[in-house]
């Protein structure tokens, strides 16, 4: 059965009459990766997401897969070591979307980092994360760091250190271990929301309520164990589980700003001091470059965090100062996005401050809850929840299989494999007329998926559409049919990043994009409005700025 809403009742049907050993909710990278560990240790697990998978925090990060260099300085060193060794084993098995970066650190004078710490820290990182030879770091003088990057301010500079981080699509990635999932036979919904919990006479969790936010009926989920995976949410389902007790969130936001790249032409991707004991990424991306992120307390709506104006001037301020000749405005930027991080609380501490280690909470019910973390740790807390989950079900289901599990699209072998995969697609496509730049786009995107891709253009020729709209139709019929798209929003936000890294282009698309959604899940008109004003209100909340 094709990972498809169109598939939508059949999955439903599954999610009632199957008595699954392990039920999570939440549908970002952590739930995601827990249901992939249980379904290939060979357990029957069911997955449930409120909205879209990558909806909240997973589709609004930095998109490294990084380390965390500054945790260095919160001698979190088991933390660095962990995710930094990860980065290898992340980029091995999801090698078309997490990309080798190229890091540049100035080191300024009235910064927080000296010349010789950051060339100690940055040794020390490399060593923790078991870095290769060829891409550790390189300390260079201040000539050369501003060779290296002619828009920094030179008068400032002390030097500076190249080291590499490795790139990523964070919602494609959580998409691709969602669609791997499913392919080991884990049932996953999205649009389907958890509404209340169900006990037995013990008061024991046995299963869950759930509303269908698309067909608008309620069913009924049972499984031996449950997980709240939910991020910013985990505390409300601890509430409704009345096991809010003991350690709590403190949620914190990051904001990003996007601008256009001829307003921010770096040569590579730089991590920079801003001066307050923050670092800040500024990250050059095909026709875009974006900055970020803010570290600040939030307590506001959980499912509409937005950039306002002290946050995107902050970014401005923190861009113009290591960057002078840029000169940038409110005006230049062209989209933005705002995450909310679930971190552990902590007496006394601030936002900055917070520890990104991850915790589990187990209720007297049985509930278990997890909560923090970093998106390049993924993959380690759902070992240490799938472990836990064995225990609980006094089951021998064998040891985590994900180290070594290519990941949807990331069936390559090695680096070899993966360029001439690349250049037979590059091949392939000159029968289709689909330019290079398109497949090389879909290659990154999709991987060893980008032949479905392909073969889509034949079916949609016949739709008498614009040659460029063919590959647009080409690939949303793909995300249709194999990645659970339901909305337009689904595809230009967490399919593809358009919102983001194409804004402008893709807003006069929105409604052309609409109509052949529409048409081929059959809605009535009153769902198309309702799906066409969600992703224009989310264009428009990109960039306002209140």
């Amino acid at each position: 059965m094709n990972f498809s809403n169109l598939q939508r009742k059949e999955f439903v049907q599954q999610l009632t009459t199957t008595p699954f050993d392990l039920l999570v909710i939440g549908g970002g990278i952590t739930g995601c990766g827990i249901a992939l560990d249980a379904a290939l240790r060979g357990m029957k697990v069911a997955l449930i997401e409120k909205n879209d998978f990558a909806s909240g925090t997973s589709s609004r990060s930095t998109k490294l897969i990084h380390g965390g260099l500054r945790y260095l300085k919160q001698l979190e060193i088991k933390l660095v070591h962990d995710v930094g060794s990860e980065r290898a084993v992340v980029h091995r098995n999801a090698r078309h979307i997490v990309i080798p970066e190229k890091m540049l650190l100035p080191i300024v004078g009235d910064g927080s980092l000296g010349k010789n710490s950051s060339s100690v820290g940055l040794l020390v990182y490399d060593l923790l994360a078991g870095v290769k030879k060829d891409e550790r770091r390189k300390m260079l003088d201040r000539h050369a760091t501003v060779k290296a990057e002619p828009l920094l301010a030179f008068d400032k500079l002390v030097g500076g250190g190249l080291y590499f981080e490795y790139r990523t699509d964070d919602s494609r990635l959580t998409i691709e271990i969602a669609k791997s999932a499913h392919e080991n036979e884990a049932v996953l919904l999205n649009y389907a929301e958890s509404k209340s919990f169900v006990y037995d006479d013990s008061k024991k969790i046995i299963g869950v309520k759930v509303f269908d936010k698309i067909s608008n009926a309620e069913f009924e989920i049972r499984a031996k164990t449950i997980v709240n995976a939910c991020g910013p949410w985990v505390d409300l389902l601890r509430k409704e589980d009345n096991s809010l007790k003991g350690k709590r969130l403190q949620l914190t936001k990051g904001v990003h700003i996007v601008f256009p790249y001829e307003k921010l032409p770096l040569k590579q991707a730089a991590y920079f001091d801003v001066g307050d004991g923050r670092m800040i990424f500024a990250i050059p991306r095909n026709r875009i470059t974006y900055v970020g992120t803010t570290d600040t307390v939030y307590n506001q709506n959980l499912d509409k965090p937005q950039c306002n104006k002290e946050d995107a001037q902050y970014l401005l301020n923190a861009t113009n100062k290591m960057f002078p000749s840029v000169g940038l405005k409110a005006e230049d930027i062209v989209s933005s996005w705002a995450g909310l991080r679930p971190l552990i609380y902590e007496e006394g501490k601030s936002a900055s401050e917070l520890s990104r280690k991850d915790e589990i909470m187990i209720s007297p019910s049985g509930l278990i809850s997890i909560a923090g973390g970093k998106l390049t740790g993924y993959r380690l807390m759902a070992e240490k929840i799938v472990d836990l989950v064995s225990k609980k079900l006094k089951r021998d289901f064998g040891k985590c299989k994900t180290k070594k599990f290519r990941l949807s699209g990331g069936e390559f072998k090695n680096e070899e494999e993966f360029q001439k995969g690349l250049a037979q697609f590059l091949d392939e496509a000159k029968s289709y007329s689909v330019p290079n730049e398109k497949i090389r786009e879909w290659f990154f995107r999709y991987g060893t998926n980008t032949s479905k891709v392909l073969s889509n253009t034949c079916s949609c020729d016949s739709l008498f559409l614009k040659q460029e709209e063919i590959f647009e139709a080409a690939e949303i019929l793909y995300c249709l049919e194999h990645e659970m798209i339901f909305n337009i929003s689904d595809f230009l936000i967490r399919r593809t990043g358009k919102l983001f890294f194409d804004r402008i282009n893709s807003e006069s698309q929105i409604e052309l994009f609409s109509n052949w959604l529409s048409r081929w899940f059959a809605l009535d008109e009153s769902s198309s409005t309702k799906n066409l004003s969600s992703v224009a209100e989310e264009f428009k909340a990109a960039v306002t700025f209140s």
